[in-house]
C-alpha cells in the first residue's frame, strides 16, 4: 500500500481505529457545511470503508492523513476515481477534508501538493480535477493554492444531489500535465 509523507504529514491508508474520529467529523455541521447533510455514524462508517476499498483496489486513495507527534488522524486528502458521470469523467479528482481544529495550518494544500506529485509521477495521469459548490471558498483557494484553474464550462450539476437543491450546483478545476 502506497504511503505518502511530506514535512508535517503522513498520508495512509485508512486503520478501524480512524473510523471514530472520522464519524466525528462527518456528523460536524461546520465540517459539513459544503454537503447535503451531515452523516450518521452508519454512514459514515460506510464512507470510511468505500474509501478503505478504493486504496486497496487501486492503491491510491483519499488517504488518511496523520500528524506524527500530534494527532494520529485530522481527515484526509488524496486522488480517487470520480464515480459518477459527468461531462468531464472519467476522471481522477483531488480532495480533502480535515477536522476543524486543523483548519488554516497549510494541513490540506501540503497534502494535495504531494497526492498531485504523486497522480503526476508514479500514476502517470495527465490531468486531475477537483469540484465544489461554488459557497465553498476555503476549498477553492487551496485548489488555487495548488495551481489548479477553475473551468467554468465544466461547471456542473452534481448528480448525486438531489434536483432543486441548493447545494447541486457545483465549480470545477482542473490541472494538467500539458
Amino acid at each position: 500500500m502506497t504511503t505518502l509523507r511530506t514535512d508535517r504529514l503522513i498520508l495512509r491508508p485508512w486503520r478501524e481505529d480512524d473510523f471514530i474520529p472520522f464519524a466525528a467529523m462527518s456528523a460536524d455541521p461546520k465540517v459539513m457545511e459544503h454537503f447535503p447533510s451531515t452523516l450518521t455514524r452508519a454512514e459514515s462508517d460506510a464512507v470510511a470503508q468505500r474509501l478503505k476499498a478504493h486504496i486497496d483496489t487501486h492503491g491510491f486513495g483519499f488517504w488518511a492523513l496523520e500528524v506524527p507527534d500530534v494527532a494520529p488522524f485530522i481527515g484526509f486528502a488524496g486522488l480517487l476515481h470520480v464515480s459518477f458521470e459527468a461531462p468531464f469523467t472519467p476522471a481522477v479528482e483531488i480532495g480533502w477534508r480535515l477536522a476543524p481544529q486543523y483548519w488554516g495550518a497549510g494541513y490540506a494544500s501540503e497534502a494535495a501538493r504531494a497526492a498531485l506529485a504523486h497522480g503526476f509521477g508514479p500514476l502517470g495521469l495527465s490531468e486531475i480535477v477537483s469540484f465544489t459548490i461554488p459557497a465553498n471558498a476555503r476549498s477553492q483557494a487551496v485548489m488555487r493554492r495548488i495551481g489548479m484553474t477553475r473551468d467554468e464550462q465544466g461547471d456542473f450539476e452534481h448528480p448525486r444531489v438531489p434536483e432543486g437543491h441548493p447545494m447541486r450546483r457545483h465549480v470545477l478545476y482542473r490541472i494538467s500535465t500539458k
